[in-house]
């Protein structure tokens, strides 16, 4: 499917009201054109109909207007400028980003991540710039957390009272 037929996709996803739908596109499109500016602002404005500041700040990162609060918020759950060049899902030079703000963005990301290893990094070879120390800076992404438990008890009570509601039905049937 062409770019512009999945960017129409994406217009009546969110139309309809399904922004999942349409920040799955938007995400493969970024895979597929990580050079392409306006994509990552359009993934951007769907992370904002979330309130997802960080991943808003991660996608508009390199753009000259983008907002503080996002980026800081994008580089506290991205500690590292390893995490933060892997989040980016760059490819390829510096010199193929679409305006200078981008170029010097994406070179001081990777310088820093240089000088803290002490060697170069390549953004085409993510083993490069990839640590085994960086795990401390893992973004939260799943696991164990109070929102989860307390869903999964839910569903554990819901379980427990809907089969209590359906074994009393059933025994009321026979008796």
């Amino acid at each position: 499917m062409s770019q512009q037929n999945t960017l129409a996709r994406v217009d009546a996803d969110l139309a309809a009201g399904r922004v999942p739908m349409a920040r799955q596109r938007l995400r493969g499109l970024v895979s597929s054109f990580p050079y392409d500016l306006t994509l990552r602002r359009r993934l951007a404005e769907v992370y904002r109909l979330y309130g997802d500041a960080a991943e808003a700040g991660r996608w508009m990162y390199l753009e000259e207007d983008r907002r503080p609060d996002e980026t800081a918020a994008f580089e506290e759950r991205y500690g590292s400028p390893g995490w933060r060049m892997k989040a980016l899902a760059w490819r390829g030079p510096e010199s193929l980003a679409a305006t200078a703000v981008a170029e010097e963005r994406l070179a001081a990301l990777r310088t820093a991540r240089a000088e803290e290893l002490g060697r170069p990094v390549d953004w085409d070879d993510p083993a490069s710039y990839e640590d085994d120390g960086d795990e401390e800076h893992v973004p939260d992404t799943g696991g164990w957390n109070a929102g989860g438990v307390i869903v999964g008890l839910g569903c554990v009570v819901g379980g427990v009272v809907f089969a209590g509601v359906w074994v009393l039905g059933v025994v009321s049937l026979f008796s």
